[in-house]
């Protein structure tokens, strides 16, 4: 379509793969579209809440690249070629991810709303922490880089998931649980 062709109303869109979950997705989406919106309305993905729609809670979550990021506040078109994990991704098959398996044995949530950005958040988190990637509360970072990384304690936990919020309060549950799952994928 030529530019004298647009419509003046039509909102701007692209053709774009995006790969989500290890599955290829071919997309016309409209430029603005944020990866939330995305993946709940255009691929039926509904485990990724919609939360806030600002960044400010953390219920939007999922990983790209690798890290962790609010969905609500990404646009869709700007990951086009990265890989999309969201929780529906985590698992294999029936066997849970070891952070999923290790919320449900601490009963690491209460309404469940916020859980999935919890889930993706601590993934993400416990492959920074295995790169050597201080937090805020790191109190050492002259040794933070040896084979393990960091190694997380309460403190480091509650920083690093400071970004995602949990109107019930389940927290207690959750520092519990990626600190079991951090145990877990040390063995």
């Amino acid at each position: 379509m030529s530019p004298s062709e647009v419509r003046p109303n039509s909102a701007p869109s692209s053709s774009i793969a995006l790969s989500v979950n290890g599955r290829e997705r071919a997309l016309e989406v409209d430029n603005r579209a944020s990866l939330l919106d995305t993946l709940r309305e255009r691929l039926d993905l509904t485990g990724t809440k919609k939360g806030c729609d600002h960044g400010q809670c953390g219920a939007c979550t999922v990983l790209v690249a690798g890290r962790r990021v609010n969905s609500c506040l990404t646009l869709a078109v700007a990951v086009e070629g990265d890989e999309i994990v969201t929780v529906e991704g985590l698992s294999d098959g029936d066997r849970l991810h070891p952070v999923q398996q290790a919320f449900l044995e601490r009963d690491g949530f209460q309404c469940g709303y916020c859980t999935p950005g919890q889930i993706c958040s601590t993934v993400g988190l416990l492959a920074e922490a295995k790169k050597g990637w201080p937090s805020h509360a790191t109190a050492d970072v002259s040794h933070v880089c040896g084979p393990e990384g960091v190694t997380l304690d309460e403190n480091e936990v509650r920083e690093r998931l400071s970004g995602n919020l949990c109107r019930c309060g389940a927290y207690a549950n959750m520092v519990p649980a990626v600190l079991d799952a951090q145990a877990a994928e040390r063995r």
